[in-house]
């Protein structure tokens, strides 16, 4: 075991050498809530696509799930945990990774239930997508690894699960970067209408509503994917090569179920399991996030997302706010990886 982390180790800092002259598509903005602690690290510039390889994927029992996930950098560095979203997966931090790795963190990327090579440990398990299990999943994750704390980040789904993480178990998380800032949500909110353009944004959830959607989803889950990615990043030029890697993911037996109940249940229109009732009427107060937060924004974010000044207060420890600029879209940490890890490095010396 020693052996292999070794040679990933030598491996992801030859990666991160070879990257040192390569310019960084995305740039980071100056809008900020707060000034930030100037960087103990630098990281060198990569371009955006330079990996296509997570290495050799690991499997370890967690909670309800055999969870796959790749690892990089050294095993007893500080840990962090990246959290992808939907329609995406752990390639997002194909850059990220050997960044981070090579500036002595221990990297752990999971994919989520329903995603990649994580299966349920029972054929009996409800296949259930809502909020607070998602945070219960990677909790368990890091019980598993014998993680006490770690830097939490993610976009997406990932972000939303690392704020859950980050409100209700403060004491496991030691920072916060999160793209598109608090995405903590409550069923009755989401009941609420919204202005037709933004219902116009979220159309794909109310497909995912139907049965004509479940089953819509359900047979063209890789051209509904391709078509999301397209949207939400309307200036990342992404080749096939790219997109079919992470398209793989969504191969996963229990995917279709994980993502429609997702949805249906963030408008009421699916149950949750009773267990989770409590730890939902927390979220649903939208409780502040006291650990030290940087939150994320790209110029050109297709997807639905709050603007940062609605979220700002959301923050009460040291928090900043970093606006990516370059076209950049909403899978940020594929899109810009320098600046999603160079956030990563900043708040864990806040």
């Amino acid at each position: 075991m020693s052996g292999e982390i070794n040679h990933r180790r030598r491996r992801f800092l030859g990666f991160a050498a070879m990257t040192i002259a390569v310019g960084e598509f995305g740039r980071i903005g100056a809008a900020r809530a707060q000034a930030s602690t100037p960087a103990s690290v630098v990281l060198p510039a990569i371009k955006p696509g330079t990996n296509t390889s997570m290495g050799t994927l690991k499997q370890i029992d967690a909670g309800l799930l055999n969870v796959g996930y790749a690892e990089a950098g050294p095993a007893d560095g500080r840990p962090v945990i990246l959290l992808h979203g939907w329609p995406y997966d752990i390639y997002s931090f194909a850059d990220v990774a050997p960044l981070l790795a090579a500036a002595g963190y221990r990297v752990i990327m999971p994919y989520l239930r329903g995603y990649g090579t994580t299966r349920f440990l029972s054929n009996d398990t409800v296949r259930n997508g809502q909020q607070a299990v998602l945070a219960t999943d990677i909790i368990a994750l890091m019980d598993a690894l014998d993680i006490r704390t770690a830097i939490v980040a993610g976009f997406d789904w990932g972000a939303r699960t690392a704020n859950i993480m980050a409100a209700l178990w403060p004491e496991r998380c030691k920072a916060l970067v999160s793209v598109s800032g608090y995405l903590i949500g409550s069923q009755e909110v989401n009941k609420k209408p919204l202005p037709p353009k933004a219902e116009l944004a979220w159309w794909y959830q109310f497909y995912f509503a139907t049965e004509r959607g479940r089953q819509g989803y359900e047979s063209n889950r890789q051209e509904f994917a391709k078509l999301i990615w397209q949207l939400a990043s309307p200036q990342w030029n992404f080749d096939d090569a790219t997109f079919e890697r992470s398209a793989q993911a969504f191969n996963n037996p229990d995917h279709v179920a994980i993502v429609i109940h997702n949805y249906r249940w963030r408008l009421g229109l699916a149950d949750g399991e009773p267990q989770y009732d409590d730890m939902e009427r927390q979220l649903a107060k939208g409780p502040v996030i006291s650990i030290p937060t940087i939150t994320l924004e790209s110029d050109a974010n297709g997807a639905p997302h709050p603007d940062p000044a609605s979220y700002a207060k959301k923050f009460s420890g040291k928090y900043s706010h970093r606006t990516v600029e370059g076209g950049i879209g909403h899978n940020l940490p594929q899109e810009a990886p320098l600046a999603f890890a160079q956030a990563i490095v900043d708040v864990d010396g806040y």
